[in-house]
């Protein structure tokens, strides 16, 4: 396999995950809406660290940018959109196997919550992971846990994991000098 092939692999592996973070994430919704009629009952205990709390978040990242208008709502269904376009065309560019993997995290947790926004005018959020009293984190849905993830890979990755360069093409430039 050549190394464009490999690439074209990794980004269509990118695509599939970014589409089953989509999925996954709206059917997640779908259940805890619908069957488990989450909006009515608020809360479900399911571990001593764990329930299914409901909110609606009409903002983006930790309630930052609150929607309370509809102009409001759709300037947010077109940032995040654009955004959106912004993480698939990098990710067409990209050709690390681990960027590519984060991105398609990203973009299918961006997708989920951008028809979240569009269709009901927020995003479900209903993942209440917590110890006692203390909530380390707001509460969250799948495509938050994704997009955060795929976020954490990127910048781990920039920040721990130096590319090789090519020493010979340095010495080279070293010995114009």
């Amino acid at each position: 396999m050549t190394d464009t092939d490999r690439i074209k692999t990794y980004r269509r592996t990118g695509l599939i995950i970014a589409f089953l973070i989509f999925v996954l994430d709206q059917a997640s919704k779908f259940v805890v809406m619908v069957p488990l009629q989450l909006p009515a009952r608020g809360q479900i205990e399911l571990m001593p660290f764990f329930n299914l709390t409901w909110a609606q978040n009409y903002g983006v990242s930790m309630g930052f940018l609150t929607a309370s208008t509809d102009f409001q709502r759709w300037a947010l269904v077109t940032l995040t959109g654009l955004i959106g376009v912004a993480v698939f065309l990098w990710m067409r560019r990209e050709q690390a196997k681990w960027d590519i993997v984060a991105l398609g995290m990203i973009l299918g947790g961006a997708m989920g919550n951008i028809v979240d926004r569009a269709r009901l005018g927020y995003v479900a959020d209903f993942a209440d992971l917590h110890i006692g009293d203390f909530r380390p984190f707001l509460i969250f849905n799948l495509a938050d846990a994704c997009i955060s993830i795929g976020v954490v890979i990127l910048l781990a990755r920039a920040l721990l994991i130096r590319e090789k360069k090519d020493e010979t093409k340095d010495d080279v430039q070293l010995d114009e000098s």
